[in-house]
């Protein structure tokens, strides 16, 4: 039998599968964490020359550290995984739900930079459906990882599947990533598309079409 902290740990790594996630990830404390990250980075300002005894700058590896633990990179601890609870689809709507315009704040896990968008997710329901806000939750969730947008966008459509049962599931992500925008080549304009469509959504070309249409796509954008 596994404790509470194993089997969260189990979930995570099980719901995360395209993650790199070392086994002992979760081995550290938060606090323990937050102290070698800490110690770590005051040592890359040492080494680009600032003054860490500036009253403006001897407390940002501490705030660094805690903002890279407990916020940006969240998705990496298992006690965050949103509690998704089902209900009955006992209004029987049979038509698809698309929750549109997520905001998605990630990191490119090349550079370390931020990926900044929105995600449009869509669900026909198979007898179950989740509260609207859990959908920006599960999206929430995965985008705070150190991340490529590819997987991001499977990650989301493989946690609702599973979630609800249901193979009925598509996601679309348009976002910007700084690490084109704003070095190499700085093309602030570009942004990236990437979508994952599952059962009817794939399968189904008016299906999809619809779900194209709604999220404001044109019908003839290619999956």
């Amino acid at each position: 039998m596994f404790s509470k902290k194993e089997d969260e740990e189990h979930e995570h790594h099980s719901s995360a599968e395209y993650t790199p996630i070392r086994p002992d990830a979760f081995d550290l404390p938060v606090e323990a964490k937050q102290e070698a990250i800490r110690k770590h980075f005051a040592e890359i300002m040492h080494i680009l020359g600032l003054d860490m005894n500036d009253d403006s700058l001897k407390d940002t590896p501490k705030r660094v550290a805690k903002m890279y633990v407990n916020e940006i990179f969240g998705g990496l601890l298992p006690e965050n995984k949103p509690q998704i609870s089902t209900f009955e689809n006992s209004y029987k709507y049979r038509q698809m739900l698309i929750e549109k315009d997520i905001a998605v704040y990630s990191t490119c896990e090349h550079h370390f930079l931020p990926i900044i968008g929105k995600a449009h997710v869509a669900y026909i329901s198979n007898g179950k459906v989740i509260g609207l806000s859990k959908i920006n939750r599960i999206v929430d969730y995965y985008a705070r990882r150190p991340q490529v947008q590819e997987r991001l966008t499977r990650q989301i459509v493989e946690a609702i599947k599973e979630t609800l049962n249901t193979k009925d599931v598509a996601c679309v992500i348009d976002a910007k990533h700084l690490c084109v925008n704003s070095r190499g080549i700085k093309d602030y304009n570009s942004s990236t598309v990437t979508a994952e469509l599952s059962g009817m959504f794939r399968n189904n070309p008016t299906t999809r079409k619809e779900f194209l249409h709604y999220i404001g796509i044109d019908s003839h954008f290619k999956i």
